[in-house]
């Protein structure tokens, strides 16, 4: 066994589809386990014998033609949902409390600014006994409910792929609560879902939170409600291309909390994504049915 952590290198190291492909024939290697190397074109010319993404979502890998080659693709749903719920959470004390612009108060010695004392200018709403919204009810969006009711907040759900959310109609919940959180997958359906219309339905001064991806919400829309007071703060967590340019407009917003998508980076993601991958590895070996397999289809093949 050859173990190479991408994310043990400085710099990260992605292989390319050629690199990987080489890598597997010099080692002679039949079983693949990655996180984010490209899987596709001459990798699945390789006599693999099995597949792993440490993904939710294993979007690096050519799954169709991983299946007509009857190899079997594992990944790690849920993994990093505690750790995406508690950042998360983290995002929305730091919104809803101004931590960030008063921590940097205390670093500049602004204490005393324009006449106001601190307590004047970070005045603000306790989150216990208001209401907040889950756009997405996947592990993530559970995993992040508990954790909201433990603050005594009051949680409605949407998710129109899962029987137990509270609603079904996305806007009429966001007009009743004074968070929205977004855990929604990317598809060509949930692309834009949060636009004009919908930051148009949400409370005036609620909070917007995004710590999954930043296609799921128009940023100019974003922007203008942020601007015009309607949103009174937002915690993001990514950004297309993986980077915020520190020009843009949604940068130069005092009211936004921003972290560089960050949120599944803990070191009990790793354990929980390595259980799983090695529980399902230990299984197709022993004749059993895996977990978590994307194509079930080609096992016993």
């Amino acid at each position: 066994m050859i173990y190479d952590p991408f994310i043990d290198h400085i710099p990260i190291r992605l292989h390319s589809e050629e690199e990987l492909a080489n890598r597997i024939a010099e080692l002679s290697a039949t079983i693949l386990v990655v996180e984010a190397d490209p899987v596709r074109g001459p990798v699945l010319e390789q006599p693999l014998r099995l597949i792993a993404s440490t993904r939710g979502d294993p979007v690096n890998v050519d799954i169709a033609r991983a299946t007509a080659r009857g190899i079997p693709v594992i990944r790690a749903p849920g993994r990093n949902a505690n750790a995406v719920a508690e950042l998360t959470i983290a995002l929305l004390f730091a919104a809803a409390r101004g931590v960030v612009a008063a921590d940097r108060d205390v670093r500049s010695g602004r204490i005393f600014v324009n006449g106001t004392i601190p307590y004047q200018r970070y005045r603000a709403w306790e989150l216990t006994g208001r209401s907040a919204g889950i756009v997405g009810y996947g592990a993530v969006g559970r995993a992040l409910s508990w954790r909201l009711s433990g603050l005594g907040m009051k949680v409605l759900t949407y998710d129109p792929y899962v029987p137990d959310a509270t609603h079904g109609d996305l806007n009429a919940m966001l007009s009743e609560v004074d968070v929205v959180s977004v855990h929604a997958v990317v598809t060509p359906e949930t692309v834009g879902m949060i636009g004009v219309d919908q930051f148009s339905a949400m409370k005036m001064g609620a909070i917007y939170l995004n710590t999954a991806r930043a296609a799921l919400h128009d940023v100019d829309a974003l922007v203008a409600s942020l601007s015009s007071g309607k949103l009174s703060a937002a915690g993001l967590d990514h950004f297309e291309g993986e980077r915020l340019d520190p020009d843009s407009a949604l940068a130069k917003l005092d009211n936004v909390v921003l972290t560089p998508h960050i949120g599944g980076a803990t070191y009990d993601t790793e354990a929980n994504q390595t259980r799983m991958v090695v529980g399902d590895l230990l299984a197709i070996l022993h004749g059993k049915i895996p977990q978590h397999c994307v194509n079930p289809e080609v096992l016993g093949q």
